[in-house]
């Protein structure tokens, strides 16, 4: 897995040959980023009697990366290209040291007659 960061936004490169779209879930929340699925074996075209050498891996994956970047959720982007995933989570602003104004309201006193 590769993360990087631009300007605006973090970067994931996720290598998973052998694995559809459909087999893969990803979720977000603030703080971390999950990725998880399932790759299954595919039947064999013809019936085999012993493996003799086997280095690809099958069954269930999951990561977590955490986040430490303020990450503008429903503008993420995922895709499989090639055995590849790519995911781009953009960044939100950073609204730390920036001014806001509150407004201040007259609290009318109650008439005791």
């Amino acid at each position: 897995m590769d993360l990087t960061e631009t300007s605006d936004a973090i970067c994931l490169r996720v290598e998973l040959p052998g694995v559809a779209a459909e087999q893969i879930k990803i979720g977000l929340c603030n703080t971390k980023l999950k990725i998880w699925g399932e790759k299954k074996r595919r039947p064999a075209r013809r019936r085999i009697i012993s493996y003799l050498c086997s280095e690809r891996s099958y069954g269930k994956f999951n990561r977590i990366v955490p986040l430490r970047w303020t990450i503008n959720i429903p503008g993420a982007e995922a895709e499989l290209e090639d055995g590849v995933l790519y995911i781009r989570l953009p960044k939100l602003q950073d609204r730390r040291g920036g001014e806001f104004l509150v407004e201040v309201v007259n609290k009318e006193k109650e008439s005791t007659s």
